[in-house]
C-alpha cells in the first residue's frame, strides 16, 4: 500500500524549528516503514532574508513572511508552530479554521486567556493536534508510566521534580523574546516548567492545587550583546511550586534558568507505598526503581534500587540506530513527531494534545497567581 503524503508548513525557524525539521527528515531513517511521506513545502519567518535562508537550509520549497500563504495552500496539511509564545494563539486559531493538522511547541500560548481561545477554536474541528512535550517519548519515562499504570508504586505519596538550566546566570546575556514578558508571557516557569509539569501530569495525573514562589535574580539586561543600554526584566528566573495532585500525592516542582553548574537537567523522584522510581535526563538510558516488597534481611537482603536499561528500546517499526544504543535529546523529538504522524494517518488525536497543553497552561497560570498572592490556588 502506497504511503500517504503530507505537506508541512513550518512557522518559525529558530532553534526548535530547525530541530523539528531535522526530525521530519529523519523519520524514514529511524522508522521502517515510516508512517507517511513528508514533504517540506513552506517555511515562514519574520523577515524576507531569513525566510529565504530558512527555505534553503531546511530544504523547504519556498519561504515567506506571511503564514497565511501556508494556510491557503491545499498541499500543506500540517502546520508546525515554532514561534515566540505571543504568536501562538493567532496562528493556531487560523490554522484550525483552515482545517490544518497542528504540531505546536510548548507552551500552548503566552497566557491562559490566549490558551482558552485556542481550546474554543478546537470545538467542532476534525483535525489532529499535538504538543511538543518530547519527554513523554523517552523510553525510560514510557517505562515509568507503564510501571505506574501496572501498580508498581502502589498509592503515590510524594514526588520531587525539576528542570534546571544555567544559561541565564550571566547578567551580560542580552535580552531576547524569552526574557520579554510581552512575547514569552513568562520565564523559567513557561520555558522549562511547562515540560516538567506535563511530565508529572503524564505520570501522576491532574493537579488539584498549587502554591508557588517565583523570583527574578537578574533584573536588568543589555538590549543587545555588548550594549551599555539596560532594560528591565519582568519574567522569572526561578519558579518553585508545591503541588497537591488529585490522586492525593504531594510534591514539588522547580524550574530554573539560573541553576549554576547544570546543563539540561530534568529529573524526578516518585515515592509510593510499595515502591519508588527516579530518572535523570542526564542519564536517560536508565530508569531506577525500588521495590519495597523485595525480601529484606541482613545487610539489606534484596532491597535496593535497580537500574532498568531502557536505553533506546522503542517498539517496532523503530530500526535505527538500535535498542542498545544510548538515546539523545534529538531522538525524543523524532519519536514525538513519529507519534504525531501516526496520529495524522489514523486521523485521531492522541496525547499530548493541545488540551494537554491547556492543562499545563492552567497550572502555570495558577502558579503565577499563587506567587503574586502568597497563597494556595485551587485548579478545580
Amino acid at each position: 500500500m502506497a504511503l500517504k503524503e503530507f505537506g508541512v508548513g513550518m512557522v518559525g525557524y529558530g532553534f526548535i524549528g530547525k530541530m523539528h525539521t531535522y526530525a521530519y527528515n529523519s523519520i524514514p531513517i529511524f522508522y521502517n516503514p515510516p508512517p507517511a511521506k513528508v514533504r517540506l513545502v513552506g517555511v515562514c519567518t519574520s523577515r524576507k532574508e531569513t525566510a529565504e535562508i530558512a527555505a534553503q537550509h531546511g530544504g523547504y520549497e519556498f519561504g515567506t513572511t506571511a503564514y497565511h500563504q501556508l494556510l491557503d495552500r491545499d498541499d500543506i496539511h500540517i502546520i508546525n508552530c515554532c514561534t515566540p509564545n505571543n504568536l501562538h494563539k493567532d496562528l493556531l486559531v487560523d490554522a484550525l479554521k483552515a482545517g490544518k493538522h497542528i504540531y505546536c511547541d510548548k507552551p500552548l500560548a503566552m497566557n491562559l486567556a490566549h490558551a482558552e481561545e485556542v481550546v474554543e477554536a478546537l470545538k467542532g474541528v476534525d483535525v489532529v493536534h499535538q504538543m511538543t512535550f518530547q519527554y513523554r517519548f523517552v523510553p525510560a519515562t514510557i517505562r515509568a508510566r507503564q510501571l505506574i499504570d501496572d501498580g508498581f508504586l502502589g498509592d503515590v505519596m510524594s514526588f520531587r521534580a525539576a528542570y534546571l538550566h544555567a544559561g541565564y546566570t550571566d547578567p551580560k546575556r542580552p535580552m531576547s523574546w524569552r526574557l520579554d514578558k510581552s512575547q514569552g508571557g513568562g520565564g523559567a516557569l513557561y520555558d522549562l516548567g511547562s515540560h516538567i509539569l506535563d511530565l508529572m501530569r503524564y505520570l501522576l495525573g491532574d493537579c488539584a492545587e498549587v502554591f508557588a514562589t517565583t523570583k527574578t535574580f537578574v533584573k536588568q539586561r543589555p538590549v543587545t550583546k555588548g550594549s551599555d543600554q539596560l532594560v528591565d526584566v519582568e519574567v522569572d528566573d526561578l519558579a518553585l511550586i508545591q503541588m497537591k495532585m488529585k490522586n492525593g500525592a504531594l510534591g514539588t516542582v522547580e524550574a530554573s534558568r539560573i541553576a549554576t553548574g547544570t546543563n539540561d537537567d530534568l529529573w524526578f523522584d516518585i515515592h509510593g507505598k510499595q515502591g519508588a522510581m527516579r530518572f535523570s535526563l542526564m542519564e536517560s538510558s536508565w530508569l531506577d526503581v525500588y521495590d519495597d516488597r523485595a525480601e529484606g534481611g541482613p545487610y539489606g537482603g534484596n532491597k535496593g534500587f535497580t537500574r532498568i536499561e531502557a536505553v533506546q528500546r522503542y517498539p517496532e517499526p523503530s530500526v535505527f540506530p538500535g535498542p542498545k544504543f544510548a538515546p539523545g535529546w534529538s531522538r525524543f523529538h523524532i519519536a514525538s513527531i513519529y507519534d504525531f504522524l501516526c496520529n495524522v494517518v489514523k486521523g485521531e488525536p492522541s496525547p499530548p494534545t493541545l488540551y494537554d497543553g491547556f492543562k499545563v497552561q492552567q497550572i502555570m497560570d495558577a502558579a503565577e497567581k499563587s506567587a503574586r498572592g502568597g497563597k494556595w490556588v485551587n485548579l478545580e
